[in-house]
C-alpha cells in the first residue's frame, strides 16, 4: 500500500509501534503477536493488525510476527532506511533544540545547514550544524542539494521564506510556525501545532482539577 493511501492516524501510530518493538527486541523477544501489541499499547487488536498490514508485514497465523522483520518493515515503509538532507530556518530556542535532537538520524533526516538573522549566531555551529545568514538561503540549499526545510520562525516571516525555500528546491516543509502556508500542491507540508497541543493539554488539566 502506498504511503499516500494510508490514513494519517496509522502513520502517527507506526513510530509508537516501532519504539515498542525496539524495546522488546532489546530485551530478547523475537516473536510478537498483534494481540500482545494491542494489549501492551492500549490499542484495539483489529487496528494494530490493519496498521501492520499497511507496512506489508505478514505474520504467521497462531504464531505472530518476527520482531526483527516488523522493525525492518516499518523502517522501509516510513523511509527511515534512506537519508535526506534538511535545513532549519530559525535557530532560536526551539530551533536549537531540534538541531540537537538525535532522533533525526534514525528517521533518515540529516540537518546539514541552519539559518538565522541574529548576528551572534551566524558563522557559528549549533550541535555541529553551521548557521548561515538568511540571505544565503537559496544559495546554500542549491549548493548542498537540500530537499527538506524545517521552519521554526515567527508567523509573519514564514510564508515569504517558505516561498524562497520552494523556489530553491525544497520539496517538503516541516512547519512549526503558527500559520497555514500557501505553497504549490506538490510540496509536502506537515504542520506541528504546538499551541493547539498546549491548549488541549491545558484544558485536560483544568477538567482534571474540577473533577477532584
Amino acid at each position: 500500500m502506498a504511503a499516500s493511501a494510508v490514513p494519517t492516524p496509522t502513520l502517527r501510530r507506526l513510530p509508537k509501534y516501532y519504539h515498542y518493538l525496539k524495546r522488546i527486541h532489546g530485551e530478547g523477544q523475537e516473536i510478537i503477536s498483534a494481540t500482545q501489541m494491542a494489549e501492551d499499547l492500549g490499542i484495539h487488536h483489529t487496528q494494530v493488525r490493519k496498521d501492520l498490514a499497511a507496512t506489508g508485514s505478514q505474520g504467521k497465523p497462531k504464531v505472530g510476527h518476527r520482531v526483527a522483520d516488523l522493525l525492518a518493515s516499518i523502517e522501509t515503509f516510513l523511509n527511515w532506511n534512506s537519508a535526506s538532507d534538511a535545513c532549519l530556518l530559525g535557530a532560536g530556542n526551539l530551533g536549537s533544540a531540534l538541531l540537537g535532537y538525535p532522533g533525526f538520524d534514525k528517521a533518515g533526516i540529516r540537518i546539514t545547514a541552519a539559518f538565522d538573522a541574529h548576528p551572534s549566531k551566524i558563522g557559528k555551529k549549533i550541535h555541529g550544524v553551521p548557521v548561515y545568514p538568511v540571505d544565503k538561503l537559496e544559495e546554500v540549499i542549491r549548493r548542498l542539494h537540500i530537499t527538506i526545510g524545517i521552519l521554526t520562525i515567527p508567523a509573519d516571516r514564514a510564508q515569504h521564506l517558505a516561498e524562497v525555500m520552494v523556489q530553491s528546491g525544497i520539496r517538503a516543509i516541516w512547519n512549526f510556525a503558527p500559520i497555514t502556508l500557501d505553497v504549490p500542491g506538490d510540496i509536502i507540508v506537515e504542520n506541528v501545532e504546538l499551541y493547539a497541543s498546549l491548549a488541549i493539554f491545558s484544558r485536560k488539566l483544568s477538567e482534571r482539577g474540577r473533577a477532584k
